[in-house]
């Protein structure tokens, strides 16, 4: 579970996992070895800044600047890395 303490938590996609544009889909995607997992736009663009270098928080600062401020933008991306962690899509190193 991500508390405010975690926020400073680093986010890395989990190795059995490849994030990628997909021109065929015209999306985002994770693949893995039995398929692909099709990511809307706000998934994909939280997991594109996912670097192994940035913080929780960090990405969150990069979408209010990206998204001119997006209100309230903090809990979504807090409770889409939960549901990614809880599918193994991410972990979080402290």
């Amino acid at each position: 579970m991500i508390t405010e303490a975690s926020l400073n938590s680093v986010p890395g996609i989990s190795a059995m996992y490849r994030f990628q544009w997909e021109q065929a889909q015209n999306c985002y995607v994770l693949l893995y070895p039995e398929g692909m997992i099709k990511l809307n736009g706000p998934a994909g663009e939280i997991l594109a800044l996912i670097d192994g270098d940035r913080s929780i928080i960090e990405i969150v600062a990069l979408l209010k600047e990206k998204f001119d401020g997006a209100e309230g933008i903090e809990g979504d991306v807090i409770e889409f890395m939960q549901d990614a962690e809880n599918q193994n899509w991410i972990s979080l190193q402290a």
